[in-house]
Protein backbone atom coordinates (compact mmCIF):
# COMPACT_ATOMS: atom_id res chain seq x y z
CA UNK A 1 0.00 0.00 0.00
CA UNK A 2 2.78 2.18 0.72
CA UNK A 3 4.36 1.48 -2.73
CA UNK A 4 1.10 2.65 -4.21
CA UNK A 5 0.58 5.30 -2.13
CA UNK A 6 4.05 6.82 -3.03
CA UNK A 7 3.32 6.02 -6.54
CA UNK A 8 0.23 8.23 -7.06
CA UNK A 9 1.85 11.01 -5.25
CA UNK A 10 4.28 11.17 -7.25
CA UNK A 11 1.98 11.33 -10.40
CA UNK A 12 -0.13 13.93 -8.71
CA UNK A 13 3.26 15.55 -8.06
CA UNK A 14 4.87 15.17 -11.88
CA UNK A 15 5.36 17.79 -14.00
CA UNK A 16 2.40 18.84 -15.97
CA UNK A 17 3.90 17.68 -19.73
CA UNK A 18 4.43 14.16 -17.89
CA UNK A 19 1.05 13.90 -16.38
CA UNK A 20 -0.04 14.81 -20.59
CA UNK A 21 1.95 12.34 -21.92
CA UNK A 22 0.89 9.47 -19.56
CA UNK A 23 -3.06 10.20 -20.52
CA UNK A 24 -1.90 9.86 -24.08
CA UNK A 25 -0.34 6.97 -23.53
CA UNK A 26 -3.23 5.61 -21.59
CA UNK A 27 -5.56 7.08 -24.14
CA UNK A 28 -3.58 5.18 -26.69
CA UNK A 29 -3.58 1.73 -25.14
CA UNK A 30 -7.29 1.86 -24.65
CA UNK A 31 -7.78 2.78 -28.21
CA UNK A 32 -5.81 0.11 -29.40
CA UNK A 33 -7.77 -2.25 -26.98
CA UNK A 34 -10.88 -1.31 -28.68
CA UNK A 35 -9.86 -1.40 -32.18
CA UNK A 36 -8.52 -5.07 -31.46
CA UNK A 37 -12.01 -6.16 -29.93
CA UNK A 38 -13.41 -4.49 -32.80
CA UNK A 39 -11.27 -6.25 -35.27
CA UNK A 40 -12.05 -9.81 -33.09
CA UNK A 41 -15.28 -9.53 -32.82
CA UNK A 42 -15.71 -9.12 -37.06
CA UNK A 43 -13.17 -11.88 -38.20
CA UNK A 44 -14.33 -14.27 -35.33
CA UNK A 45 -15.63 -17.65 -36.44
CA UNK A 46 -18.94 -17.62 -34.87
CA UNK A 47 -20.97 -20.06 -37.26
CA UNK A 48 -21.20 -23.78 -37.13
CA UNK A 49 -22.86 -26.14 -39.28
CA UNK A 50 -26.53 -25.57 -39.78
CA UNK A 51 -29.36 -28.45 -37.97
CA UNK A 52 -30.45 -29.07 -41.32
CA UNK A 53 -28.40 -30.31 -44.16
CA UNK A 54 -27.35 -27.70 -47.02
CA UNK A 55 -25.42 -29.66 -49.43
CA UNK A 56 -27.81 -30.53 -51.50
CA UNK A 57 -28.96 -27.17 -52.25
CA UNK A 58 -30.18 -27.27 -56.00
CA UNK A 59 -28.77 -24.05 -56.88
CA UNK A 60 -25.07 -24.58 -56.10
CA UNK A 61 -25.80 -28.74 -57.42
CA UNK A 62 -26.91 -27.52 -60.54
CA UNK A 63 -23.78 -25.04 -60.56
CA UNK A 64 -21.31 -27.53 -60.55
CA UNK A 65 -23.30 -30.29 -62.62
CA UNK A 66 -23.35 -27.41 -65.92
CA UNK A 67 -19.58 -26.37 -64.64
CA UNK A 68 -18.22 -30.35 -65.36
CA UNK A 69 -20.82 -30.48 -68.63
CA UNK A 70 -19.50 -27.74 -70.43
CA UNK A 71 -16.65 -28.38 -72.60
CA UNK A 72 -13.12 -27.04 -72.39
CA UNK A 73 -13.11 -23.85 -73.68
CA UNK A 74 -10.03 -21.27 -74.30
CA UNK A 75 -9.53 -19.19 -70.50
CA UNK A 76 -9.55 -15.62 -70.56
CA UNK A 77 -7.32 -13.43 -68.08
CA UNK A 78 -8.65 -15.30 -64.93
CA UNK A 79 -7.94 -12.44 -62.69
CA UNK A 80 -9.63 -9.56 -64.28
CA UNK A 81 -9.04 -5.80 -63.59
CA UNK A 82 -11.24 -3.57 -62.21
CA UNK A 83 -11.50 -1.32 -65.31
CA UNK A 84 -12.97 -4.55 -67.56
CA UNK A 85 -14.28 -7.22 -64.97
CA UNK A 86 -15.99 -9.65 -66.26
CA UNK A 87 -17.23 -12.53 -64.71
CA UNK A 88 -15.81 -15.80 -65.40
CA UNK A 89 -19.01 -17.69 -65.53
CA UNK A 90 -19.05 -21.73 -66.68
CA UNK A 91 -20.90 -20.76 -69.46
CA UNK A 92 -18.42 -18.04 -70.88
CA UNK A 93 -14.77 -19.38 -69.11
CA UNK A 94 -14.33 -23.19 -68.52
CA UNK A 95 -14.44 -23.95 -65.26
CA UNK A 96 -12.49 -27.35 -65.49
CA UNK A 97 -9.90 -25.48 -67.48
CA UNK A 98 -9.27 -22.39 -64.74
CA UNK A 99 -9.40 -25.22 -62.20
CA UNK A 100 -6.67 -27.38 -63.64
CA UNK A 101 -4.82 -24.12 -64.41
CA UNK A 102 -4.58 -23.46 -60.68
CA UNK A 103 -3.70 -26.97 -59.24
CA UNK A 104 -1.21 -26.51 -61.62
CA UNK A 105 0.51 -23.50 -60.51
CA UNK A 106 0.32 -24.33 -57.39
CA UNK A 107 2.01 -27.34 -57.61
CA UNK A 108 -0.82 -30.09 -56.17
CA UNK A 109 -0.34 -32.99 -57.73
CA UNK A 110 3.58 -32.60 -56.40
CA UNK A 111 2.06 -31.86 -53.05
CA UNK A 112 -0.52 -34.89 -53.26
CA UNK A 113 2.72 -37.24 -54.53
CA UNK A 114 4.74 -36.06 -52.00
CA UNK A 115 2.55 -37.16 -49.63
CA UNK A 116 1.43 -40.51 -51.21
CA UNK A 117 5.32 -41.17 -51.42
CA UNK A 118 5.86 -40.11 -47.86
CA UNK A 119 3.17 -42.38 -46.03
CA UNK A 120 3.78 -45.17 -48.82
CA UNK A 121 0.55 -45.24 -49.83
CA UNK A 122 1.00 -46.41 -53.77
CA UNK A 123 -0.62 -49.27 -53.15
CA UNK A 124 -3.01 -48.74 -51.06
CA UNK A 125 -7.09 -47.54 -51.19
CA UNK A 126 -7.37 -44.07 -51.74
CA UNK A 127 -10.36 -41.95 -51.92
CA UNK A 128 -10.33 -37.87 -53.17
CA UNK A 129 -13.69 -36.29 -51.85
CA UNK A 130 -14.12 -33.01 -54.50
CA UNK A 131 -12.45 -35.03 -57.04
CA UNK A 132 -13.51 -32.55 -60.08
CA UNK A 133 -12.01 -33.35 -63.11
CA UNK A 134 -9.92 -36.27 -61.95
CA UNK A 135 -6.79 -34.55 -62.41
CA UNK A 136 -5.05 -36.59 -59.63
CA UNK A 137 -6.65 -39.98 -60.48
CA UNK A 138 -3.37 -42.11 -61.57
CA UNK A 139 -1.62 -40.90 -58.35
CA UNK A 140 -2.15 -43.94 -56.83
CA UNK A 141 -3.40 -47.76 -58.47
CA UNK A 142 -6.46 -48.36 -56.35
CA UNK A 143 -8.18 -44.72 -56.30
CA UNK A 144 -12.26 -43.95 -56.21
CA UNK A 145 -13.47 -40.40 -56.92
CA UNK A 146 -16.45 -38.90 -55.26
CA UNK A 147 -17.92 -35.53 -56.34
CA UNK A 148 -21.06 -33.91 -56.15
CA UNK A 149 -21.76 -33.24 -60.15
CA UNK A 150 -22.51 -36.64 -62.23
CA UNK A 151 -21.50 -34.75 -64.94
CA UNK A 152 -17.79 -35.00 -63.89
CA UNK A 153 -17.66 -38.68 -64.35
CA UNK A 154 -17.06 -37.89 -68.26
CA UNK A 155 -13.25 -37.24 -67.01
CA UNK A 156 -12.46 -40.53 -65.27
CA UNK A 157 -11.18 -43.50 -65.82
CA UNK A 158 -10.65 -45.16 -62.59
CA UNK A 159 -13.92 -45.72 -60.46
CA UNK A 160 -16.47 -42.40 -59.83
CA UNK A 161 -19.50 -41.90 -57.49
CA UNK A 162 -21.69 -38.86 -57.71
CA UNK A 163 -22.30 -37.98 -54.05
CA UNK A 164 -22.41 -35.00 -51.33
CA UNK A 165 -19.48 -34.92 -49.24
CA UNK A 166 -21.75 -34.70 -46.01
CA UNK A 167 -22.70 -38.44 -47.28
CA UNK A 168 -20.97 -40.22 -48.77
CA UNK A 169 -22.13 -43.98 -49.60
CA UNK A 170 -19.34 -45.95 -48.31
CA UNK A 171 -18.81 -48.61 -45.17
CA UNK A 172 -17.28 -47.52 -41.96
CA UNK A 173 -13.06 -47.86 -42.37
CA UNK A 174 -13.62 -48.38 -46.31
CA UNK A 175 -10.26 -46.55 -47.27
CA UNK A 176 -6.30 -46.24 -46.53
CA UNK A 177 -6.17 -42.64 -47.37
CA UNK A 178 -8.62 -39.99 -48.50
CA UNK A 179 -7.31 -36.33 -49.92
CA UNK A 180 -9.60 -33.61 -50.53
CA UNK A 181 -8.17 -30.27 -52.69
CA UNK A 182 -10.25 -27.32 -52.47
CA UNK A 183 -13.42 -28.81 -51.71
CA UNK A 184 -13.91 -27.79 -47.72
CA UNK A 185 -15.33 -24.47 -48.80
CA UNK A 186 -17.73 -25.31 -50.88
CA UNK A 187 -19.29 -27.11 -48.36
CA UNK A 188 -22.33 -25.91 -46.20
CA UNK A 189 -21.87 -28.23 -43.63
CA UNK A 190 -17.86 -28.72 -43.16
CA UNK A 191 -18.09 -30.04 -39.95
CA UNK A 192 -20.30 -32.98 -41.26
CA UNK A 193 -18.29 -33.70 -44.23
CA UNK A 194 -14.90 -34.37 -41.64
CA UNK A 195 -17.28 -36.37 -39.92
CA UNK A 196 -18.15 -38.54 -43.27
CA UNK A 197 -14.12 -38.18 -43.70
CA UNK A 198 -12.87 -39.68 -40.51
CA UNK A 199 -15.55 -42.13 -40.79
CA UNK A 200 -14.39 -43.90 -44.04
CA UNK A 201 -10.82 -43.89 -43.54
CA UNK A 202 -9.44 -46.77 -41.25
CA UNK A 203 -8.03 -46.41 -37.64
CA UNK A 204 -4.09 -45.21 -38.14
CA UNK A 205 -5.17 -43.96 -41.60
CA UNK A 206 -4.78 -40.33 -43.32
CA UNK A 207 -6.30 -37.71 -44.25
CA UNK A 208 -4.43 -34.76 -46.69
CA UNK A 209 -6.51 -31.31 -46.59
CA UNK A 210 -6.21 -28.56 -48.61
CA UNK A 211 -8.60 -26.21 -48.54
CA UNK A 212 -8.80 -22.61 -49.27
CA UNK A 213 -8.22 -21.55 -46.05
CA UNK A 214 -9.70 -17.50 -45.17
CA UNK A 215 -11.37 -17.40 -47.87
CA UNK A 216 -11.48 -13.78 -49.07
CA UNK A 217 -14.99 -12.28 -47.91
CA UNK A 218 -14.91 -10.04 -51.03
CA UNK A 219 -14.66 -12.76 -53.52
CA UNK A 220 -18.45 -13.62 -53.80
CA UNK A 221 -19.49 -10.52 -55.45
CA UNK A 222 -16.19 -9.35 -56.58
CA UNK A 223 -15.34 -6.45 -55.20
CA UNK A 224 -11.74 -6.47 -55.63
CA UNK A 225 -12.18 -6.48 -59.35
CA UNK A 226 -15.62 -4.57 -60.36
CA UNK A 227 -15.78 -0.78 -60.14
CA UNK A 228 -17.30 1.39 -57.55
CA UNK A 229 -19.95 2.35 -60.06
CA UNK A 230 -21.10 -1.21 -59.80
CA UNK A 231 -22.55 -1.20 -56.06
CA UNK A 232 -24.94 0.84 -54.24
CA UNK A 233 -23.77 2.60 -51.25
CA UNK A 234 -23.25 -0.16 -48.91
CA UNK A 235 -20.97 -1.78 -52.05
CA UNK A 236 -19.19 1.34 -52.27
CA UNK A 237 -18.20 1.22 -48.19
CA UNK A 238 -17.14 -2.14 -48.36
CA UNK A 239 -14.83 -2.02 -51.70
CA UNK A 240 -13.16 1.01 -49.37
CA UNK A 241 -12.48 -1.10 -46.48
CA UNK A 242 -10.33 -3.53 -48.73
CA UNK A 243 -7.47 -1.83 -48.02
CA UNK A 244 -7.80 -1.78 -44.11
CA UNK A 245 -8.90 -5.51 -43.98
CA UNK A 246 -5.36 -6.33 -45.75
CA UNK A 247 -3.27 -4.27 -43.98
CA UNK A 248 -0.89 -5.60 -41.40
CA UNK A 249 -2.11 -3.60 -38.66
CA UNK A 250 -5.17 -5.18 -38.96
CA UNK A 251 -4.20 -9.10 -39.07
CA UNK A 252 -2.24 -7.49 -35.95
CA UNK A 253 -5.25 -6.52 -34.05
CA UNK A 254 -7.29 -10.09 -34.43
CA UNK A 255 -5.09 -12.98 -36.22
CA UNK A 256 -3.60 -14.23 -32.85
CA UNK A 257 -6.03 -13.11 -30.21
CA UNK A 258 -8.68 -14.97 -32.02
CA UNK A 259 -6.73 -18.20 -32.86
CA UNK A 260 -5.76 -18.11 -28.98
CA UNK A 261 -9.43 -17.66 -27.96
CA UNK A 262 -10.69 -20.75 -30.47
CA UNK A 263 -8.22 -22.28 -28.07
CA UNK A 264 -9.10 -21.75 -25.24
CA UNK A 265 -12.51 -22.78 -26.12
CA UNK A 266 -11.65 -25.80 -27.37
CA UNK A 267 -9.82 -26.99 -24.34
CA UNK A 268 -12.53 -25.71 -21.69
CA UNK A 269 -15.41 -27.14 -23.62
CA UNK A 270 -16.90 -30.43 -22.87
CA UNK A 271 -16.02 -33.35 -25.54
CA UNK A 272 -14.25 -32.44 -28.69
CA UNK A 273 -14.43 -29.17 -30.32
CA UNK A 274 -17.02 -28.19 -32.70
CA UNK A 275 -16.05 -26.66 -35.80
CA UNK A 276 -16.25 -22.89 -36.15
CA UNK A 277 -16.20 -21.09 -39.47
CA UNK A 278 -17.83 -17.83 -41.53
CA UNK A 279 -20.30 -18.13 -43.39
CA UNK A 280 -19.45 -16.54 -47.14
CA UNK A 281 -22.90 -15.65 -49.90
CA UNK A 282 -21.50 -17.81 -52.72
CA UNK A 283 -22.26 -16.62 -55.82
CA UNK A 284 -23.25 -19.37 -58.36
CA UNK A 285 -24.30 -17.01 -61.05
CA UNK A 286 -21.63 -14.80 -61.27
CA UNK A 287 -17.83 -16.37 -60.93
CA UNK A 288 -15.68 -13.01 -60.39
CA UNK A 289 -13.00 -14.52 -59.12
CA UNK A 290 -11.33 -18.25 -57.93
CA UNK A 291 -13.74 -18.73 -55.23
CA UNK A 292 -16.67 -16.83 -55.92
CA UNK A 293 -18.64 -19.58 -55.19
CA UNK A 294 -17.64 -20.88 -51.83
CA UNK A 295 -19.93 -20.46 -48.95
CA UNK A 296 -17.40 -20.87 -45.50
CA UNK A 297 -14.46 -19.79 -44.44
CA UNK A 298 -12.30 -21.96 -42.25
CA UNK A 299 -8.56 -21.39 -40.64
CA UNK A 300 -6.33 -24.11 -40.49
CA UNK A 301 -6.04 -23.64 -36.67
CA UNK A 302 -9.24 -24.25 -36.44
CA UNK A 303 -8.50 -28.03 -38.34
CA UNK A 304 -6.06 -28.63 -36.50
CA UNK A 305 -8.48 -27.77 -32.94
CA UNK A 306 -10.78 -29.88 -34.27
CA UNK A 307 -8.90 -33.25 -35.51
CA UNK A 308 -6.41 -32.89 -31.71
CA UNK A 309 -9.50 -32.75 -30.19
CA UNK A 310 -10.96 -36.19 -31.18
CA UNK A 311 -7.41 -37.42 -30.42
CA UNK A 312 -6.14 -37.36 -33.94
CA UNK A 313 -2.65 -36.40 -35.25
CA UNK A 314 -1.28 -33.25 -37.00
CA UNK A 315 1.64 -34.86 -38.75
CA UNK A 316 2.75 -31.70 -40.20
CA UNK A 317 1.69 -28.90 -37.76
CA UNK A 318 3.47 -27.11 -34.87
CA UNK A 319 2.74 -26.89 -31.29
CA UNK A 320 -0.22 -25.06 -30.27
CA UNK A 321 2.07 -22.76 -29.22
CA UNK A 322 3.37 -21.54 -32.10
CA UNK A 323 0.30 -22.37 -34.64
CA UNK A 324 -0.96 -19.81 -32.36
CA UNK A 325 1.45 -16.77 -32.13
CA UNK A 326 3.59 -17.71 -35.08
CA UNK A 327 2.81 -16.83 -38.45
CA UNK A 328 -0.16 -17.98 -40.52
CA UNK A 329 0.63 -21.07 -42.61
CA UNK A 330 -1.73 -21.87 -45.12
CA UNK A 331 -0.80 -24.93 -47.49
CA UNK A 332 -1.94 -28.31 -46.49
CA UNK A 333 -2.73 -30.26 -43.13
CA UNK A 334 -1.90 -33.67 -42.92
CA UNK A 335 -3.76 -35.70 -40.10
CA UNK A 336 -3.59 -39.61 -38.64
CA UNK A 337 -6.93 -41.00 -37.83
CA UNK A 338 -6.42 -42.52 -34.54
CA UNK A 339 -10.11 -43.80 -33.90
Amino acid sequence: MQIISRGLRNIAFAPPAIRNLKRIIRAGLFAICLASAAAIAITYPTDMDPRSDESFRAEASQFYDQAYSTETESLRDPAPTAAAAEPLTAKDHSYVEFDRLAALAHKIPDAVGKFVDGFELRDKKVLEVGAGSGLLQDVVEDYTALDIAPSARRFFHKPFVAASATQMPFKDNTFDALWSIWVLEHVPNPEKALLEMRRVVKPRGYIFLQPTFDVDRYAGQGYRVRAYADFGLWGKIKKATIPIADSKAFYNLQARQVRLLRSLGSRLGAGPSRLHFIKLDANYHDYWVADSDACTSVSRHELYLWFNSRGDRCVNCRSEWRSIFGKTRNGSIIIQVMK
